[in-house]
């Protein structure tokens, strides 16, 4: 049986081989000189931000300041390819339809506003005026402004999302879907309950001081590969890391510097995790709560010996609420439950725990892995509350770091992105602006979809990003685009969105981050961005525009508010021609934001102040405050034991790709070479199953709503991952991610807990 699309896995993250595929992409986007004097200005005082990811840059800079997935995203967007008026004639919707997202997005960039034509089946040229007219008749003429949905991807800058939210609520809703909704959500919440504000505590200086970092549920080798840097230096220095993954990540193990010359020569690589655990899906809570639980023993015992204090008493009763409930609650599990829903020995948690206790400034770092399933905002909590009882937060080297994905999703949020606007806000716009803002809570992602369903939403716009690709249960995404009156799409390349018009469906192109923005007096315009990190600082393209007739989102964002809501209240004209206008009114409504246009233009930015990091904690204790719940009663792998044949599987990027938008089809940090629809099984699953590597299955979801969801034709890949977890890529599995599937309080999508079967491909 042919299994060759099953390779060999790459000895380190980094190396030869990142500096190869850099070299590949640059060489395949027709422009390879101007694609490697692009990188030279990526995440530079006087450059760009790089799209790639949100992971925070050195204060001290550095010669070089991005990798892999950087140039990656530069040279998909610098590509010499264009999807034009002339290839959309040559194609049907239909026609396109049957393409994968990485075949669609090769065509190229978008060059001309578009407009389906559902006599055709073909999407045909729109002037832009004309565009931006027709969208403001039909959203005026909807019955209620809460019939249309305003999506937004974290790729838009800050000074695009204040606009758009502006418009929609002078408009009149707050109807954000949001791509954090699908991601850090729960991070959000979780950590405005626990320390008062949704945000990471540390900055990136803080991983030069920390004697241990705890990577929890995250793959930086793929998903934000410059923080492997950070990793290295940090182990190199005596540092101790303590991976929590399901799966074994090369780039959690061992990592190349492309950046270090000697390493580099010698073919070496520096060890990252100092301890490696592999928890079964679902099962980080559990394995932090057994990590607190030896804590407190070894407490007990240090107290009954008179040894030192292992706890931070001093921090506990100044600072922190809730400890003794927590402590209680911590001491009742025992350690029988916490092995079985940690899929860990004690002996491994004991171990884990022993480095937390030895370390005097301790970081905790988490992404997905931990944010997309059903009890994540709880697993923060715990996160959390373990993380005060040695007052590892709110002092250098230590603290709370969730890593954001998208380059603004923290960004967008923080200038008004947000389906349940804060009042205070609302009341700023109101004072600012001179309009009444809705205070109605608006419509999340899940429930967006919902109402495109059920009919009570009738528009939808997309402010960039891949809707349809990206959200859960594909199949009825699908038909609820299709069910609208307006669809719009502002974005930069052809994606699967488009092809799922509504009765009325345009794809207006915009600039992307590294293109030279311009207003009417030929004056270059500067956008802004926030990290993970909390620091806001500029962006500037240096790329000739794709197309001339490519308008910036702000300038987009401002033809449609004006077609829709007038100018009488606002000159969204005037706040195009110069972005220091709409930063001025940031400064004026958004806290943190003062002097704005000034601090932004100093090198590397400014920093928004964090208050839990300087232990100012707004929460309604006024303290940090301990979460005292008990463990999920069962986690999905839990379940899937008891059943026959039954499976745990999260969906996660391939090497090859950054979101939805898929540059490859090879992810060699894990050995597959052109193939994408893969499940990673344990071997001795695999050999249970009386399957073997390569061969083809049905991967059919397993929930109770009666709905069957399949995703057809997948093969299987032998991998270092605990019984009974599988895993494989989105977009492609996200048909077996249910609608009414989602986390609690946070609301965000289980795509890292869904329960499958397989189904041969002969009895399909």
């Amino acid at each position: 049986m042919a299994t060759t699309f099953i390779g060999k896995k790459s000895a380190a993250a980094g190396g030869w081989g990142a500096l190869k595929s850099c070299g590949r992409k640059l060489l395949a986007s027709g422009s390879p000189l101007t694609g490697a004097r692009t990188m030279l200005k990526a995440n530079q005082p006087d450059g760009f931000d790089c799209p790639g990811c949100a992971w925070g840059d050195p204060a001290h800079g550095s010669s070089f300041e991005f990798c892999e997935n950087g140039v990656k995203a530069v040279a998909w967007e610098a590509t010499e390819k264009r999807a034009t008026p002339e290839f959309f004639a040559a194609h049907t919707v239909t026609e396109l339809r049957a393409l994968s997202d990485y075949e669609l997005e090769l065509n190229g960039r978008l060059t001309h506003p578009m407009r389906y034509d559902a006599a055709s089946d073909r999407y045909l040229p729109v002037d832009w005026e004309q565009a931006f007219a027709e969208i403001g008749t039909i959203l005026r003429g909807l019955d209620s402004p809460d019939r249309a949905e305003f999506y937004t991807s974290g790729r838009a800058s800050n000074e695009a999302a204040y606009l758009y939210q502006l418009f929609v609520r002078m408009y009149g809703t707050n109807n954000f879907p949001d791509c954090s909704n699908m991601c850090h959500e729960a991070s959000g919440v979780g950590l405005k309950q626990a320390i008062g504000i949704g945000k990471g505590t540390v900055l990136l200086e803080d991983f030069e001081e920390a004697d241990a970092i705890f990577v929890i549920g995250q793959n930086p080798g793929t998903n934000h590969p410059r923080m492997l840097g950070d990793l290295r230096r940090a182990a190199m220095r005596g540092a101790r890391i303590v991976v929590l993954n399901p799966i074994r990540e090369r780039g959690l193990e061992r990592f190349s510097d492309p950046q270090d010359k000697i390493e580099m020569i010698r073919g070496g690589s520096t060890d990252i995790a100092s301890h490696y655990f592999q928890p079964a899906l679902g099962g980080d809570m559990a394995a932090v709560r057994g990590m607190a639980k030896a804590v407190l023993a070894a407490e007990d015992a240090a107290v009954a010996a008179g040894r030192p204090s292992i706890l931070d008493h001093a921090f506990l009763a100044e600072h922190c609420a809730g400890f003794e409930d927590y402590r209680r609650a911590v001491e009742a599990t025992g350690w029988g439950e916490i092995e079985d829903q940690s899929g860990l020995t004690r002996a491994e948690i004991e171990q884990a725990a022993e480095v937390y206790m030895k370390a005097e400034r301790v970081i905790c770092t988490w992404a997905m892995g931990v944010t997309q399933h059903l009890h994540s905002v709880a697993t923060i909590r715990e996160i959390a509350s373990f993380m005060f009882l040695r007052g590892n937060i709110g002092r250098p080297g230590a603290g709370l770091c969730p890593v954001r994905g998208h380059s603004n999703v923290q960004g967008d949020r923080t200038v008004g992105i947000n389906e349940k606007p804060p009042a205070a806000f609302l009341d700023a716009l109101e004072k600012e602006f001179g309009f009444t803002a809705p205070r109605r809570d608006g419509h999340n992602v899940l429930a967006a979809i919902g109402a495109m369903l059920d009919g009570s939403a009738q528009a939808f716009i997309g402010l960039g990003g891949n809707f349809a690709r990206a959200t859960p249960d594909s199949a009825l995404v699908s038909k609820a685009l299709g069910r609208q009156k307006l669809t719009v799409n502002i974005a930069t390349k052809p994606n699967h969105s488009h092809l799922m018009p509504g009765e009325v469906s345009f794809i207006l192109p915009c600039l992307g981050r590294t293109e030279i923005d311009l207003n009417s007096q030929g004056e270059s315009q500067l956008v802004s961005v926030e990290d993970s990190m909390s620091m806001v600082h500029g962006s500037g393209g240096i790329n000739r525009p794709a197309s001339r007739q490519l308008r910036s989102e702000v300038a987009i964002i401002a033809g449609i508010a004006a077609a829709t809501v007038g100018c009488d209240k606002v000159d969204w004209m005037a706040l195009a021609e110069d972005y220091d206008r709409i930063r001025d009114h940031i400064a004026a409504t958004v806290p943190g934001f003062e002097d704005y246009n000034k601090r932004l233009r100093k090198p590397r930015g400014f920093h928004l102040r964090n208050p839990a990091a300087h232990r100012d904690w707004n929460t309604p204790a006024g303290k940090a405050t301990f979460s005292s719940g008990p463990l999920p009663q069962e986690t999905v792998h839990q379940r899937a034991r008891r059943q026959n044949n039954r499976f745990a599987l999260q969906t996660f990027r391939s090497h090859d790709q950054y979101n939805t938008t898929v540059y490859g089809l090879d992810d060699r940090y894990r050995g597959v070479y052109g193939e994408r629809q893969v499940v990673f099984i344990n071997p001795q699953d695999l050999r249970e199953l009386g399957a073997e590597a390569g061969d083809r299955i049905d991967v059919v979801g397993v929930h109770d709503d009666g709905i069957e969801r399949v995703a057809p034709n997948f093969r299987f890949v032998p991998y270092d991952i605990p019984r009974g977890s599988i895993a494989g890529y989105y977009p492609e599995l996200n048909v077996l991610v249910p609608l009414g599937s989602a986390g609690e309080e946070s609301d965000t999508p289980t795509s890292k807990s869904i329960m499958v079967t397989f189904r041969n491909r002969e009895a399909a």
